[in-house]
């Protein structure tokens, strides 16, 4: 896409610091600010940035249109608000009456919450100024621009122009705020990449629409854990924190089917365990399908070569698809054991044993190899109530657990050794 470069202009220059130019200093001379963050009023909210908003941050939220990326900064304002801090919510998709419907569906009133209808970053700059707000929402980068550039809002270069605005008025202001931002069809956020790499923290917001459950993933964060998961259930008032997603997710599980099987994947600092469904059934085509929903396909598809040349099994007339019930996405290599086992297990028509937890990462010589933090996954598996857990020999001969600890943990140095474990064979 091609754009015209506009001149350089005397504010342009405002995106570096006014004043004395900088030199450099010792490490050990620096002097060192203690951070004080704000709650966003969602404990889920709140993990994902790493315990609260920093003053002065900028972070970028993406998702889907339609997925709740305005209910839950509107929600956020409000509770923000309510905690006695001052928000100026921007809104260059909506009229202050569409802000005020979806506000009175999920009870947002405060005499601190602010909103204003409006595209050019000049006048933003200037109400900002006057309001002199501590929490700032843009919704959305796409739609702003500035008035000398001669490209249209959402093209590249007044998407960069107006987020290195904004990261310019976060630092000197000292003003938290938050950019909504559109994705694209392959679900990257729309833009130049730059814009990923000069805010503080990237968010994004999954979720199928046809499901209740929206999860809210950090695959950036300056100060805070990344890959970080937050888990909401959407309803008519508004989203609600999910605060056990692994019960959540494994709820609705049938004991004793065919092709499932429980798995614990490490989602930034929180264990989650989630069901795993595989369909393994005769080919009426020549060439089998392969599906994956909420996996790696490629991953999928090598676990399904694992198992054909290391155990012998006769796959290549076999559909398989492979599911993460709930609509939930993993893609840590730890849960290859539970979904190379529940192909196992529907393609033998055998349930696997009950309340068994599989972790593991599968190697391409059929080994299992060692992954993270074990004993967390450990615990948060005995908390829900299972009794077994097979996992790496390497990690278990490591595993420390408490005395009161009442979960058994076998070690498995091959997807063999596990399926004997698992499936009696």
């Amino acid at each position: 896409m091609e754009e015209t470069v506009a001149p350089a202009q005397a504010h342009g220059q405002g995106h570096m610091r006014d004043g004395e130019a900088s030199e450099p200093l010792l490490m050990q001379d620096i002097d060192m600010v203690e951070v004080s963050r704000f709650s966003t009023g969602s404990h889920e909210f709140d993990r994902v940035l790493g315990g609260g908003v920093i003053p002065g941050s900028l972070f970028l939220v993406g998702g889907d249109p339609g997925i709740g990326k305005s209910t839950l900064l509107l929600q956020t304002a409000h509770a923000v608000a309510r905690a006695g801090v001052s928000v100026l919510y921007v809104t260059g998709e909506e009229s202050p009456q569409q802000v005020r419907l979806r506000a009175e569906r999920i009870g947002s009133f405060t005499d601190r919450l602010y909103v204003l209808a409006e595209t050019d970053l000049e006048r933003i700059e200037r109400q900002v100024a006057a309001v002199d707000p501590h929490f700032l929402v843009i919704d959305s980068i796409q739609t702003m621009s500035r008035g000398h550039l001669p490209s249209a809002p959402g093209s590249p270069q007044q998407v960069r122009e107006c987020t290195l605005s904004f990261l310019r008025m976060a630092k000197e202001r000292h003003l938290a705020t938050c950019i909504v931002g559109h994705v694209t069809k392959d679900g990257t956020i729309a833009g130049p990449r730059l814009m990923e790499h000069m805010v503080d923290a990237v968010l994004y917001f999954e979720g199928d629409r046809h499901h209740r459950f929206r999860i809210l993933r950090g695959v950036k964060n300056r100060f805070g854990s990344t890959n970080e998961i937050g888990v909401f259930d959407m309803q008519s008032s508004g989203l609600i924190d999910v605060l056990s997603p692994s019960e959540l997710f494994l709820a609705e599980r049938a004991a004793g089917s065919a092709g499932s099987a429980v798995v614990a994947s490490l989602e930034g600092t929180r264990p989650v365990l989630a069901e795993v469904q595989a369909l393994v059934t005769p080919t009426a085509f020549g060439t089998p399908r392969r599906m994956a929903s909420g996996l790696d396909y490629n991953r999928v598809s090598l676990l399904m070569a694992v198992l054909e040349k290391r155990l012998g099994l006769y796959l290549q007339s076999q559909d398989a698809y492979v599911n993460v019930a709930g609509g939930m996405r993993m893609e840590e290599p730890a849960i290859d054991l539970g979904v190379a086992l529940c192909i196992v297990s529907s393609f033998r028509e055998t349930a696997i044993a009950p309340g068994i937890v599989l972790i593991g990462e599968v190697g391409l010589t059929g080994e299992v190899r060692a992954v993270t933090r074990l004993d967390q996954r450990v615990q948060e598996a005995e908390k829900l109530g299972f009794s077994r857990v097979v996992a790496p020999a390497l990690n278990v001969g490591r595993l420390t657990l408490p005395p009161t600890a009442s979960i058994e943990v076998i070690g498995v140095s091959t997807v063999q050794e596990a399926l004997r474990i698992a499936l009696g064979g």
